[in-house]
């Protein structure tokens, strides 16, 4: 081992972006060590399955060698061990910012299967209709609630969130999102002022 964690890391997975805002919010990016890694769901990497036999990013490995995966198990391990507060510990506003993080997890979950769905030779126009109207309603949702999720406590929700509508940027600009929720742009707008945010942006190659 380095002495450091070992971080299984793409430029370009919306999932470990999650994890590399929390680590820049939380002050930790030095402690980790970004081994770039693909996780391809037809093509599995035989050097990431010696971490995780699942071949999923991001998984962290930590000093001793034992394991972690799932983003959101990874960005709770940071927050602990930084004593962070992007997990509020009890009452409503824990709820809310894990009801938020489940809405944008679950968003970047459809937006991915839709990706992967349009990138096929035939798609299929029931599924791609569906993944549409799921994106299409979550965005409603968010959008009338764009007032509570900016006048919140920077949390995992927001993180989560934020990760979600830049993954409509980077693979869905033609979706043009921004006209169907247009309080939550602003609040994104706002969002993407952040280091963590600009210093993790989406990048091919």
């Amino acid at each position: 081992m380095t002495g450091k964690m070992k971080l299984h890391w793409s430029p370009k997975s919306p999932y470990v972006r999650k994890v590399m805002i929390c680590a820049h919010e939380l002050d930790v990016v030095p402690e980790l060590e970004l081994v770039r890694s693909v996780a391809a769901m037809l093509k599995p990497n035989a050097a990431l399955m010696v971490d995780n036999p699942l071949s999923k990013i991001p998984t962290l490995v930590r000093e001793d060698g034992s394991t972690l995966f799932d983003s959101v198990v990874i960005c709770e391990y940071l927050n602990d061990r930084a004593g962070g507060s992007l997990f509020p510990v009890r009452g409503e506003p824990r709820w809310q910012a894990l009801r938020w993080h489940a809405l944008g997890d679950g968003l970047l979950d459809v937006l991915i299967l839709w990706r992967n769905e349009r990138e096929r030779e035939h798609p299929l126009q029931a599924l791609t209709d569906a993944f549409e109207l799921k994106t299409r309603a979550a965005l409603k949702l968010l959008d009338a609630e764009a007032d509570p999720i900016g006048g919140a406590p920077f949390s995992i929700g927001h993180v989560t969130l934020g990760c979600a509508l830049g993954y409509l940027d980077y693979r869905f600009e033609a979706l043009g999102w921004r006209a169907l929720a247009p309080r939550l742009a602003a609040w994104f707008a706002a969002l993407q002022a952040r280091p963590s945010f600009q210093s993790t942006e989406p990048v091919d190659g």
